[in-house]
């Protein structure tokens, strides 16, 4: 069993509280992504659940036993920092065994593990190497192996791939990923990036000044999100927006606004709406397309930009007063100040209380 359960967790430095009565329960063998902007709490979750900085309220279970005053190494954790936090005059060997060999471990286990780990982490070329000579995925790979050998059940990962460049990211993160189906061990990782939480998170805890917004599968929290920091948070380029407001008629409901008008009777509202009630719609750039292709809700827009991606093209739109983007493809040939009418996916949008900004 190597479940994480907080309950009424509160974190303050100084007089300033970062945490205030949080709970989050994250199931034996999960990878869950604490995601959100810089400032938002999440590392400093994850350091109170490794024990660096001491909690001001609350209680903290890994594997079903009390851990909140506990020591970090009394704690079951195996923690991956950022910066690597290697030993430069040790040999990458020395750097992986160095903290079994400290506990007092029987040698020859210390071999077994060390070898083991290398292995799994395609390190064992490596061993006889310093840090110095090392590249920075294969640092990064050193200082989740060091996690790895003390063989514990919940890994903490504090923006390991932050430092890497693109394509390195890419690899390793393809590797995290990989290398927790294989040991099916719980692991909690820290990230503003949201293509890391997206790939490699079975659920995202999505925070926000110190509060839990969402959390969820990425699936949902992308597709379904619970409010509009959620919404705008995830995606690239965010969640395009529409003021306007819901109108009843003849029992169906419809959006209304000044560049649109579409009937959301299908929409799955948590409560019944009310006529004339304030509304934002949202919908995504990649459920937006050119509206001679469908005959589905329009708005006649004007080609303000185009941004090449590669695989996809971002258009960046004007209606009105309101500004949207749209993914499209490369070979889609379009001009600065051209007229566009677009269509909407209208089972993909998500509708928001403006006073709230929470998910109607």
């Amino acid at each position: 069993m190597s479940n994480v359960s907080l309950q009424a967790l509160s974190i303050s430095y100084g007089k300033t509280p970062i945490l205030s009565h949080l709970d989050l329960e994250i199931q034996e063998g999960e990878f869950v992504v604490l995601l959100g902007p810089s400032g938002c709490g999440k590392s400093t979750l994850l350091h109170g659940i490794a024990g660096l900085i001491d909690v001001t309220g609350g209680r903290i279970s890994i594997a079903g036993q009390d851990v909140t005053w506990a020591d970090p190494k009394d704690r079951g954790i195996g923690m991956v920092f950022q910066s690597y936090a290697l030993y430069p005059t040790m040999t990458v060997e020395r750097n992986l065994s160095f903290g079994l060999r400290i506990s007092g471990l029987d040698i020859t286990e210390v071999k077994k593990r060390v070898a083991h780990v290398a292995e799994m982490l395609q390190l064992t070329e490596l061993l006889q190497r310093k840090p110095a000579q090392l590249s920075g995925g294969q640092r990064q790979r050193v200082a989740i192996g060091r996690a790895l050998v003390r063989d514990v059940k919940v890994f903490l990962l504090d923006e390991p791939l932050s430092n890497l460049d693109a394509k390195l990211r890419a690899e390793l993160r393809r590797e995290l990923k990989q290398l927790h189906q294989n040991l099916g061990a719980t692991m909690i990782h820290v990230t503003h990036d949201q293509i890391e939480a997206l790939t490699l998170a079975t659920r995202i805890c999505v925070m926000n000044k110190g509060v839990i917004q969402q959390f969820d599968t990425p699936e949902v929290v992308y597709s379904h999100p619970a409010n509009r920091f959620v919404a705008s948070f995830l995606g690239s380029p965010s969640m395009n927006f529409i003021e306007g407001h819901l109108q009843i008629q003849d029992r169906q409901v419809f959006f209304e606004s000044s560049v649109l008008r579409m009937d959301v009777s299908h929409y799955a509202f948590k409560v019944p709406p009310s006529s004339n009630q304030g509304c934002s719609l949202g919908i995504r750039a990649e459920h937006l397309f050119p509206a001679a292709e469908s005959t589905a809700p329009q708005m006649e827009t004007e080609l303000l930009l185009v941004e090449p991606m590669g695989a996809h093209q971002i258009v960046w739109l004007q209606s009105n007063d309101v500004s949207l983007a749209m993914q499209t493809e490369p070979q889609m040939a379009l001009s600065v100040g051209e007229k566009i009418g677009i269509a909407l996916q209208a089972q993909k949008i998500s509708l928001f209380d403006p006073s709230s900004q929470n998910r109607l």
